[in-house]
């Protein structure tokens, strides 16, 4: 099967299939403490969050999922156009595709021609790294959308799940080092929803990482949509289950910022305002989301996405009056209760 039919499957798939975990993300393990004397105004307070030096409006960054077939252009379309907008960061897909085959870099090349001002990252494979990436393809990666950053993506478990996928992993951490040393943008590395433990994490930053983007266990499972792919798989449900869940992550990786200079991303089950709320209480710096995303997209198209946005941001601007915050950098651990 082509490069570009999988990535076809994989949004249908995680937009109409069921291919979330059963376990949970951690989220719901804790309560915000109500304060009843919040002593702010809800008309002055702000949404505003930093990563990577840029100040956005939201911290939410949409995260890499579309790239490499037709429609993946318009859906990208909408979403750069979007976080041109209402100043978002957003990462495309793997542009392996692009590397392989140059007629499909135009799915990748609109979300800059739509989004001329926006924070946009390039995205490629872990074991492309591994298998040496030239600087001519590192520059395709990045000029192609005039890139902010490159993020390189982690999924040893969907690419096991894959019966096309690769099977040799040896010589990621070293690539991903050489590629650090070679980009003229941030390396941001990410899972794609097992998780990044907090020993994995350290190995990263001893290389040289910006932003560790954790993508837990409890959002979509990459084994399920797989599978879905190839019912007839000896594996079928085995690993539907196998990763970190978010929190446990973010709990291992936060003391690290102690000892090293980057920002933490908590991606991989976040489905609304509470969730990315308890994230950055909990000492994340942004968050990230893909599928409902690509969900409001491919649904009900910009209208959609405009919907969500609003909701979420509205949301957010009710928990941090209710928690007696001004802005996002008031959050912290003291205003949660760990119900469990």
């Amino acid at each position: 099967m082509s490069i570009k039919q999988r990535k076809k499957d994989h949004v249908k798939l995680t937009i109409e299939s069921d291919v979330q975990y059963t376990q949970s993300t951690g989220f719901k393990d804790y309560r915000f403490i109500h304060n009843a004397l919040p002593e702010v105004s809800v008309d002055a307070v702000s949404t505003e969050c930093t990563l990577l030096g840029r100040t956005f409006d939201f911290p939410l960054f949409i995260s890499s999922m579309t790239g490499g077939y037709s429609d993946a252009g318009a859906v990208n379309a909408v979403i750069a156009e979007f976080c041109e907008e209402h100043n978002l960061p957003f990462g495309v897909g793997s542009q392996r595709v692009m590397l392989e085959n140059p007629d499909e870099t135009e799915s990748f090349a609109v979300v800059r021609e739509r989004a001329p001002s926006a924070f946009i990252a390039a995205n490629i494979g872990g074991v492309q790294v591994a298998e040496g990436l030239p600087n001519d393809d590192i520059k395709r990666l990045i000029d192609s959308i005039e890139a902010d950053a490159l993020i390189v993506h982690l999924n040893p478990l969907q690419e096991l799940m894959q019966p096309e996928g690769d099977r040799n992993f040896k010589g990621v951490e070293e690539g991903i080092a050489a590629l650090i040393d070679n980009s003229p943008v941030p390396v941001m590395i990410k899972e794609t929803g097992a998780g990044i433990s907090g020993t994995v994490a350290e190995r990263l930053l001893e290389q040289g990482a910006s932003v560790i983007d954790i993508a837990g266990a409890g959002g979509t499972s990459w084994a399920k949509v797989e599978i879905e792919r190839s019912p007839d798989s000896n594996d079928k449900n085995a690993f539907d289950n196998w990763g970190m869940p978010t929190l446990d992550c973010l709990h291992q990786v936060h003391p690290l910022k102690d000892h090293y200079d980057f920002e933490i991303i908590t991606s991989g089950g976040v489905r609304s305002s509470f969730d990315i709320m308890k994230a950055l209480c909990l000492g994340a710096d942004f968050t990230a989301a893909a599928q409902p995303v690509i969900k409001a997209v491919v649904n009900d198209g910009p209208d959609g996405l405009a919907q969500l946005y609003s909701q979420w941001k509205r949301q957010a601007v009710t928990i941090l009056t209710l928690l007696g915050c001004n802005n996002i950098g008031d959050l912290g651990p003291k205003m949660l209760h760990k119900i469990t």
